[in-house]
This record gives C-alpha cells, sequence and structure tokens, in this order.
C-alpha cells in the first residue's frame, strides 16, 4: 500500500517497463517513507487508438513516452503529494528519458478499513501493520 496503477502507450520493452516501475517504487518510498516491500503496481498498456491524455488547456506537450499514474492511499499531506510528484518526474526523467511533461498523477484516498493484504483480515485495523 499505496497500490499504484500505471497506463503507458503498447511498445516499451520488458527492461523499460521494469525501470520505469523501479523508479515509481523508489520515488513512493522516499516520498510516503513507506517500507520498500510495500510494494503494489499494475501497469497497462495501450494502444494509441485507445489512450487519450490531453493536457487539460495547460499548453503541455505530450509524446509517446507518457505515463498517467493512479495512486490509491490511505490519506498523505500535501507536502507528502507534492514530493511524490517531483521526485516520481526527477526519476522517470532520469532514468527511463520521460520528460514531466509526460508524466500525470491521480490519488484516490481511502481508509484503513478499506485494505485487507490477504488472509481475510484487514490487517490495519486488526494491528497486524
Amino acid at each position: 500500500m499505496p497500490l499504484m496503477k500505471f497506463h503507458i502507450y503498447r511498445g516499451r520493452s520488458p527492461e523499460e517497463i521494469d525501470t520505469l516501475l523501479d523508479a515509481a517504487h523508489d520515488a513512493m518510498v522516499q516520498s510516503f517513507k513507506v517500507p520498500d516491500r510495500d510494494r503494489y503496481q499494475i501497469l497497462n498498456e495501450h494502444e494509441p487508438s485507445h489512450f487519450r491524455a490531453l493536457d487539460t488547456g495547460l499548453d503541455i506537450p505530450r509524446t509517446n513516452r507518457f505515463v498517467m499514474v493512479e495512486v490509491v492511499s490511505r490519506p498523505r499531506t500535501t507536502e507528502e503529494k507534492t514530493s511524490f510528484y517531483e521526485t516520481l518526474c526527477a526519476a522517470l526523467q532520469q532514468r527511463c528519458e520521460t520528460a514531466s511533461t509526460d508524466v500525470m498523477v491521480s490519488f484516490t484516498s481511502n481508509t484503513d478499513e478499506d485494505w485487507s493484504f490477504g488472509r481475510g483480515r484487514p490487517q490495519f485495523l486488526t494491528g497486524e501493520l
């Protein structure tokens, strides 16, 4: 936890995808101070004809390196989220050659009762986490 969902255009190599997921996880660990093994990521590849990501009128150029990241998490502070945006963009630029103009992030917050990591128990509520 957090759960990260990635949407990218089809065509990156398995090595590029591994690097992208590793860079995003490292940004999450750094920004939210989550344990290293707290890693839940789903990556979806889309044909260009099935994926649209414009700029909301902000004059932000997009390329085929575009990455949309959905983060589902317990509530985070504005400072933590801002740190994540900046750290993620820097990591993707450095490690994946993906410009910050090609990174979009959206957060969805939930609470402790919304998570079960297995065994049919809500670990945040039972005290296991």
